[in-house]
């Protein structure tokens, strides 16, 4: 008998269009040779052109999806995304509390690409003075590292300053991401740990939406694979550039990433569609 996957668990908006939110993170989840499980924190109306609403679920219905979950699977590492309101948030920190699982990805979800906001003022004061002590490590870009922090990040100094800041708040680690810049690097702070730059070359694209949520989600994979975070982190990185550079043009707006490109040349993948049916008599 095969053993079983790592189980990991993502707490995040579900996306309708499927780039970002629970549904992608499923999809790059399976990518990595993990079982996806989900709770949802706010439905949304959206598609590749942008956020159009938001609605969060009820507190209740999210803390008991939780419990239900965390009661039946052991849980190999935890994502989360878009929290939406305060009071998600707050739950989600009681149940991270409560559990205290030894992996937990948090990427601190402010705005949707095209400047939507997507968590209110009492879920960024929960955000930072709770969730971020519970996190393994935080994933925020730029202009999220700046909301958080106050500080303008245009170099690479600027992104030590913000990650270093974000540890005076109670981060253990930080991954400061700066696909943003003129040149695409990634920062990551461990404590007690000098600083490493991770650059990479920019792939020439419109069908980025969800880069965020799979390049985190990813790195919760990997943790839960036994991985370290520098070697996480470089796989991630390897994994969504993967997936800009194969993705299809889907929709009128930003495209999503091609998630599962790495099952094309999977070999079991492979052997499996040569025994399906052809259809033909």
């Amino acid at each position: 008998m095969s053993s079983s996957p790592p189980a990991v668990l993502t707490i995040a908006g579900f996306d309708p269009s499927s780039g970002a939110g629970v549904t992608a993170d499923i999809k790059t989840i399976a990518a990595h040779g993990c079982y996806g499980i989900a709770a949802i924190t706010a439905m949304t109306v959206q598609s590749t052109a942008g956020v159009r609403k938001i609605s969060p679920v009820d507190p209740s219905l999210l803390s008991e999806t939780l419990d239900e979950l965390v009661a039946d699977m052991t849980l190999s590492a935890v994502h989360i995304g878009m929290l939406g309101a305060g009071e998600i948030a707050s739950r989600v920190a009681a149940f991270l509390e409560r559990v205290k699982p030894l992996k937990v990805v948090l990427d601190p979800i402010l705005k949707s690409s095209s400047g939507a906001s997507l968590l209110d003022e009492v879920g960024v004061k929960v955000l930072k003075e709770r969730l971020l002590p519970l996190a393994t490590v935080i994933t925020p870009n730029i202009d999220e590292a700046t909301a958080m922090t106050g500080i303008p990040i245009q170099s690479v100094d600027d992104m030590k300053l913000a990650a270093r800041r974000l540890q005076d708040m109670g981060a253990q680690s930080v991954v400061v991401t700066g696909g943003h810049l003129e040149a695409a690097i990634d920062l990551l702070c461990e404590r007690g740990q000098p600083a490493q730059t991770f650059r990479s070359h920019r792939v020439p694209s419109k069908n980025t939406h969800g880069t965020g949520c799979a390049f985190s989600t990813a790195i919760a994979c990997h943790l839960a694979h036994g991985r370290s975070l520098s070697s996480a982190l470089l796989a991630a990185k390897a994994y969504v550039t993967a997936a800009i550079a194969s993705a299809y043009p889907l929709g009128k707006g930003a495209g999503p990433i091609n998630h599962m490109h790495v099952m094309k040349n999977h070999p079991q993948a492979a052997e499996m569609v040569k025994k399906l049916p052809s259809g033909k008599d």
